[in-house]
């Protein structure tokens, strides 16, 4: 049923790749496993991968290397997804956004104001709840390996947003997530969900008002140039995942699947460091490319949220998770 959403030349591509090794292709040196993406080479969650695969040829002694594609040269984050689960693509990072449909555990990371600062929401990512959470996708042939910290987002418009009445009736991209639908609609706004790759000229187009991330997305994807505002009310702190397919990962060795975990868990510490970095430089860019930043009032849009956080309290699996993330202490 998935892979009926492939277009054919991704559907060739994995073919291609699978006869070569299930997204493990043999090579004298070792073999290579290919990793896809769709951020830009210089974000800090690219660098990190570029570290993990350098992690994991010094563990295995090259026996094992990751090959990292960016900027989304093998598709979209579902489409890579997919590509993992046909066993063509052996790794890929994705917005636990996209994984909702995967595994309805990933719908808690959308509830707005989950965590009360980083270190809370570090701790559930490094603990057993989170590696719980990671578990999930396994039905769906997908494992979650470690949590790529992608901060807090916030909305960007063409015009200034204060306060949550002024989203109303705006066009705000989201990402394919029945929760990001469910938060934009909470706020007035009109949800329409855009690939990210293609957000730049929705945005020029004007098929949308504006949109909601991270500061180094919003600066790295140059989007400051057509929205010149950027309101930090931090509404959610969605993580980016990085994804094996159990086809690969099952071909492993209990060895080979140590020195990846490892490497992965690694990457992700290093990656940490990067982000606060690039988090600051990237609020400075926009701002020095003429782009107003906007420190609203965050109580008033937790309240215009809060229907939204009740609305969940009874369901069977946000419900019990959200609980026990906030009895989560650091």
């Amino acid at each position: 049923m998935f892979a009926a959403r492939i277009p054919v030349l991704l559907l060739l591509l994995a073919a291609g790749l699978a006869v070569a090794g299930a997204g493990c292709r043999g090579r004298e040196s070792g073999r290579v496993i290919k990793l896809a993406h769709g951020l830009d080479v210089t974000h800090s969650v690219h660098r990190g991968m570029v570290r993990l695969g350098e992690l994991l040829a010094a563990k295995s002694s090259g026996r094992l290397r990751v090959e990292v594609y960016a900027n989304g040269q093998l598709g979209s984050e579902r489409e890579c997804l997919e590509l993992v689960q046909l066993g063509g693509l052996g790794m890929t990072k994705v917005s636990s956004s996209v994984l909702e449909g995967f595994a309805p555990e990933f719908k808690v990371f959308g509830l707005p104001y989950l965590f009360r600062d980083a270190a809370h929401r570090q701790a559930v990512f490094d603990g057993p709840l989170g590696r719980e959470i990671l578990a999930a996708p396994e039905r769906k042939f997908l494992r979650g390996v470690c949590y790529y910290d992608a901060g807090s987002r916030s909305f960007y418009t063409k015009k200034p947003v204060r306060t949550p009445a002024d989203l109303r009736g705006l066009k705000i991209r989201v990402q394919e997530s029945p929760m990001a639908f469910a938060l934009i609609r909470a706020f007035g706004a009109s949800a329409t969900p855009i690939a990210f790759g293609e957000l730049y000229t929705a945005l020029q187009q004007g098929v949308v008002d504006g949109a909601e991330n991270n500061p180094p997305s919003f600066h790295l994807a140059r989007h400051y140039e057509v929205c010149r505002f950027y309101t930090l009310n931090e509404h959610t702190s969605v993580p980016d995942v990085l994804v094996v397919g159990t086809d690969l990962w099952n071909r492993l060795t209990a060895e080979e699947r140590r020195w990846l975990q490892e490497a992965a868990e690694e990457s992700a510490v290093y990656q940490r460091g990067l982000w606060a970095e690039s988090e600051a430089a990237s609020l400075a860019a926009v701002q020095a490319a003429g782009v107003e930043v906007i420190r609203p009032d965050r109580a008033a849009f937790y309240t215009a949220a809060a229907a939204l956080r009740e609305s969940v309290r009874d369901d069977p699996v946000i419900g019990p998770l959200a609980r026990r993330i906030g009895e989560v202490r650091p």
